[in-house]
């Protein structure tokens, strides 16, 4: 699985010109599901996503996680592409995930990061989607799994 997280003051999501998710100061999310991946690492990706200690303390260090700054919002949109091979010029999607097992993955992590209380907003999975985003930082981490 791989994520995306960039820190941001607002995003948004939009399908043929409706908002279909936004958030507040939080975190939008790109995830990727590989071939590979199992319930036991959307598990990991959700609890590393909601721990990323990429907001300032009091001392303007990167020391504190959505929850301990008070920025609990998450916008997850799916992104198969995370997982382009670009070996030749027209990249090739062969190790993402099929829906069939990207689907439930997905679905996994926003159920758990919502159970842990933090508010997400989504895309929808497959769909022809515009992503909004008003960067904070900016600070975008990749994390990998």
């Amino acid at each position: 699985m791989r994520a995306v997280v960039t820190r941001v003051n607002h995003a948004s999501v939009s399908i043929d010109g409706e908002v279909v998710g936004k958030i507040e100061k939080g975190f939008l999310v790109l995830l990727g599901v590989h071939k590979e991946d199992t319930e036991a690492t959307a598990s990991w990706m959700a609890d590393r996503i909601m721990g990323l200690r990429v907001f300032e303390d009091e001392a303007g260090k990167m020391n504190l996680n959505p929850t301990d700054a008070g920025c609990n919002n998450l916008l997850i949109v799916s992104q198969f592409t995370l997982y382009a091979d670009v070996s030749s010029r027209r990249p090739g999607f062969s190790d993402a995930a099929r829906p069939d097992l990207a689907i439930p993955l997905y679905e996994q992590v926003i159920r758990e990061c919502r159970e842990q209380g933090f508010h997400v907003e989504c895309g929808e999975f497959g769909a022809d989607m515009l992503v909004d985003s008003e960067n904070d930082g900016p600070v975008t981490i990749v994390i990998d799994r």
